[in-house]
């Protein structure tokens, strides 16, 4: 089965910038397919994940964390379809973190922040290595995602929703 690359911290704010397409070219060896700006590609080609993980850190311009999960880990997430139920629209946006490792026992969720008042970031579930929320469309929720880290112990990155359905399309045979 395929592999899910995820980069850390890329292209954010001006800082480690990279161009994704770019990347996917120099790895078109290796059957990848880049998705978004954010550093996300699945590789398609059978690989280890260490070696992979080499592959990549060569080509990078910095040192960046790369989070990789397999692909089938993915389609079961999109399968489960977490998000039914919970509100959608313009003003909230569905996001995946996928963690460095799993974290047992994971803190008690769900779970609002701020924890008083109304929420910016909602934290539904944890499903192995995948942390699933929702945070409203504000800038105080970038500094929320940021307290994930801390909150779970673990280095982890997060995508919309939709990047992750736009990766199971292409995982779909």
């Amino acid at each position: 089965m395929a592999l899910v690359v995820l980069l850390r911290g890329v292209n954010v704010g001006g800082h480690r910038t990279l161009r994704p397409t770019v990347l996917a070219k120099e790895l078109a060896h290796l059957d990848v397919v880049n998705v978004g700006a954010a550093g996300t590609f699945v590789v398609r080609s059978r690989i280890s994940q260490s070696d992979l993980r080499a592959e990549i850190a060569r080509r990078l311009p910095f040192e960046a964390e790369i989070m990789m999960c397999s692909g089938s880990a993915i389609l079961r997430l999109e399968s489960a379809d977490p998000f039914a139920g919970h509100p959608t629209g313009r003003e909230v946006v569905r996001f995946v973190s996928l963690m460095a490792k799993r974290v047992t026992p994971p803190p008690a969720l769900p779970l609002d922040l701020p924890r008083e008042g109304e929420w910016c970031l909602r934290l539904l579930a944890c499903h192995g290595r995948f942390l699933l929320g929702l945070h409203r469309r504000q800038m105080k929720a970038i500094g929320y995602l940021g307290r994930l880290e801390k909150l779970f112990g673990v280095p982890l990155t997060t995508r919309s929703w939709s990047t992750i359905l736009a990766v199971a399309r292409i995982l779909r045979p």
